[in-house]
């Protein structure tokens, strides 16, 4: 005969079981999540590339530990952004990567003059100096000039996405470029740290073009994605204003609410 205190410990244990399987499913489901939206960063380069499925959250890829009704979407903040500069985004592509004239012993720096504020970066020539070039490159030519930033992520992964003159997700400059840099001391345990900048890619070794993420908040990410650079206090300030404002999907990536726009980009051999 079960004694009350073996009961008891029985029941306890299984409840204790349903609680390690009820976190096991959630935990599960998060790395789901966070793989999806990591793919999303994946992005079609303007090089004849077949169209790439970016990954949207769905209700059912919520955590769920325990049974909990969905709470209501918060009201929509006030854009904190101001208007766009006169200007269209430009249309120009090229055949090639441009010619390697950066200064790899150099100290270069990036500012994106946005419509929410200046974001201040120091790029790394050094260790990835093709990017850095590509940049620099495009900068003069006035490539990122009046494109939006269109993607922001607020869930799993925290990132603001730009660089593509379409405002698509699908556009680039008509080139590739090597990835670079993966090996940085920085992305420990898989995690690009907040103030990180790094490249977007269609999810294949080499191809990323003139999208660009800023991370402001430490984002657990597979090492693929080239870092370089370094966003500054100010610049992460500023993130972190369009981070709060919320994306328009309300699943935590989508268009973000903030009208982000770059109203210039201008590298500098400092």
């Amino acid at each position: 005969m079960v004694s009350n205190e073996q009961r008891r410990r029985q029941l306890a244990r299984e409840k204790f079981e349903r609680q390690q399987q009820r976190r096991e499913v959630a935990r599960r489901k998060a790395r789901r999540r966070n793989a999806v939206i990591a793919a999303g960063l994946a992005v079609v380069l303007a090089a004849g590339a077949t169209a790439y499925a970016t990954g949207v959250l769905s209700g059912d890829d919520k955590d769920k530990v325990d049974t909990a009704a969905d709470s209501a979407p918060s009201p929509k903040k006030p854009d904190p952004c101001a208007k766009p500069a006169p200007g269209s985004p430009s249309a120009k592509t090229w055949k090639s990567e441009p010619e390697m004239s950066v200064d790899k012993s150099a100290s270069y720096s990036m500012d994106l003059k946005t419509t929410c504020g200046s974001i201040d970066v120091k790029l790394d020539a050094a260790n990835a100096p093709h990017t850095v070039n590509s940049f620099e490159f495009l900068a003069k030519e006035g490539f990122f000039d009046h494109s939006k930033c269109h993607r922001l992520t607020t869930a799993g992964i925290y990132v603001l996405q730009c660089g593509d003159p379409k405002g698509t997700g699908q556009g680039g400059p008509g080139y590739t470029l090597p990835d670079e840099n993966l090996k940085d001391s920085r992305l420990k345990g898989n995690v690009y740290p907040a103030g990180t900048i790094a490249m977007a890619n269609t999810g294949q070794p080499h191809t990323g073009g003139s999208q660009f993420f800023l991370v402001y908040q430490d984002s657990q990410l597979p090492p693929q994605y080239s870092p370089f650079g370094t966003i500054g206090a100010e610049g992460l300030k500023v993130l972190k204003k369009i981070a709060d404002t919320g994306e328009q999907s309300g699943a935590g990536d989508g268009a973000p609410n903030a009208t982000v726009v770059i109203d210039k980009a201008a590298v500098t051999k400092n």
